[in-house]
């Protein structure tokens, strides 16, 4: 399961755009505190202490205890943070208020394990999905999902029905989404159409 980061948040009054970029100038990151029954709250945490939680972290969907400068503290769920196009830095994020009852949407990455018997025969595999959606209380919310692939042979592919998903835990997609295929090569193709070639019959000459 992911573990739950601690992080300070202190309650911001001032709003406006020239108030906001004074804040990240100052190192601050504005964002705003919101759902769980109660009024949303405007608030400030430190934009590198963020940045490196996230750094350190499998996914940006992660689970972090808001220590309020009320001295109280939020379980939250960090829902979306944004970043400017250009330069990349994060100029606003959004924490969901939640408790252990509270039904979260995330985006896991998907860990594969082993090498296919595909590959080692040549094929070439291919993983369409990295992320998949999943829903879950969040002291169920895991880190990453795994799924064992050594035993793909070439043509065969592993489904969202495949992936290993802790109690809990349920995926958005349906079961039988593809997420990753051991192909042919070119040089695997090659090959058979030329053993094809040399295993056919001569023509008869008249």
């Amino acid at each position: 399961m992911a573990k739950t980061q601690s992080l300070k948040a202190e309650s911001r009054q001032r709003t406006g755009s020239g108030v906001l970029n004074q804040l990240r100038r100052e190192g601050y990151l504005p964002s705003v505190v919101y759902g769980g029954g109660q009024e949303n709250a405007n608030v400030k945490v430190n934009t590198k202490a963020l940045r490196d939680l996230l750094a350190h972290s499998a996914s940006s969907n992660i689970l972090i205890e808001l220590e309020l400068d009320s001295g109280k503290t939020q379980t939250a769920f960090l829902q979306d943070v944004q970043s400017d196009p250009l330069t990349g830095n994060l100029v606003h994020a959004d924490f969901l208020a939640v408790s252990d009852n509270t039904k979260i949407n995330a985006s896991i990455p998907v860990v594969l394990h082993g090498e296919p018997v595909g590959v080692k025969a040549g094929g070439i595999m291919e993983q369409m999905i990295k992320d998949l959606d999943i829903t879950c209380s969040p002291k169920n919310l895991p880190e990453t999902l795994e799924a064992d692939i050594s035993e793909l042979n070439v043509g065969d592919s592993l489904t969202v029905g495949g992936v290993s998903f802790p109690e809990g835990v349920e995926p958005v997609l349906a079961a039988d989404v593809l997420v990753a295929i051991v192909n042919e090569s070119r040089t695997t193709k090659s090959a058979a159409a030329t053993g094809e070639e040399e295993s056919a019959p001569a023509a008869e000459s008249e």
